[in-house]
């Protein structure tokens, strides 16, 4: 774990993993502010090329609280800096990829390139959510009980937050066995660090996004992922002129769904900015 000083002296905790000579790759959680412990070393993708984890303003490592996605983008660019990195790849996850946006957007020509790994989608294009018509061909209560949680009320107090996590956990995977139950625990998140992240976000953030240019992109989905849904995602690598993948028998954790499929994914793009 290295310490880097942000520009406002927050001291940004960040995560190497593997070696060789070859650029770390900024690997970006989501959550948000969910502790990057959940990401579980994404299948070894760290024996094909070395990873920098970010660990944001909000988890346990970093501390403090999100100055809002559009405003942290600069940390990003923080730890690229410190890691000598003037064109760095992003790889990031859900709320995550908000981040890599943001930072794209705002530092032209640093991010070299993208992999968006079941994106919060639907934000950026207005395409409707169809994550519910997902949730149907599922047929499960405990998948039943986390849509009706996630529609509803959201908590107020913390001892709810915490409670609705364990409610809509089920949502988050293709299936609910031993293996995704485990992985579901993994990772803590608070209410405060998650209503931080959506603040002081310009209103017209989308657009401003979709107006800059967008380096090579990489959009991977789960073809049963009802967090971020199937209709969203396509319209959301088709608006940033990106390459999609979708992986079947899928939720919204493909390295603990499909390791496999996964790993044979991301080495493609791992390997080619490496290349340059």
């Amino acid at each position: 774990m290295e310490r880097i000083t942000a520009p406002d002296g927050v001291q940004i905790c960040v995560q190497l993993e593997g070696a060789g000579d070859q650029p770390p790759v900024l690997v970006l959680p989501g959550g948000p502010c969910r502790d990057p412990a959940y990401l579980v070393g994404l299948a070894g993708l760290a024996a094909v090329r070395p990873l920098a984890v970010l660990h944001p303003r909000g988890t346990p490592a970093t501390g403090g609280l999100s100055r809002g996605w559009w405003n942290d983008a600069a940390d990003a660019i923080a730890v690229a800096d410190a890691l000598g990195l003037p064109g760095f790849d992003i790889l990031a996850h859900s709320a995550g990829t908000r981040l890599a946006l943001a930072a794209a957007a705002q530092f032209p020509g640093r991010v070299r390139s993208m992999a968006l790994v079941t994106p919060a989608a639907a934000w950026l294009t207005g395409t409707v959510h169809d994550g519910p018509d997902l949730a149907d061909r599922r047929s499960e209560p405990l998948v039943d009980a986390a849509l009706t949680s996630m529609s509803g009320v959201q908590p107020g107090t913390e001892d709810d937050f915490q409670h609705a996590l364990k409610v809509e956990a089920p949502a988050g995977y293709a299936r609910w066995a031993a293996p995704e139950r485990q992985h579901s625990g993994v990772g803590t998140m608070t209410l405060a660090a998650a209503s931080a992240w959506f603040n002081r976000i310009p209103g017209d953030a989308a657009a401003r996004i979709l107006a800059s240019p967008q380096p090579p992109t990489l959009v991977v989905g789960g073809q049963e992922d009802i967090l971020s849904g199937v209709g969203p995602v396509r319209a959301y690598a088709n608006a940033l002129g990106a390459e999609l993948a979708f992986l079947p028998d899928c939720g919204h954790y493909p390295w603990i769904e499909q390791p496999e499929a996964f790993v044979r994914i991301m080495e493609g793009w791992l390997r080619i900015p490496a290349a340059g």
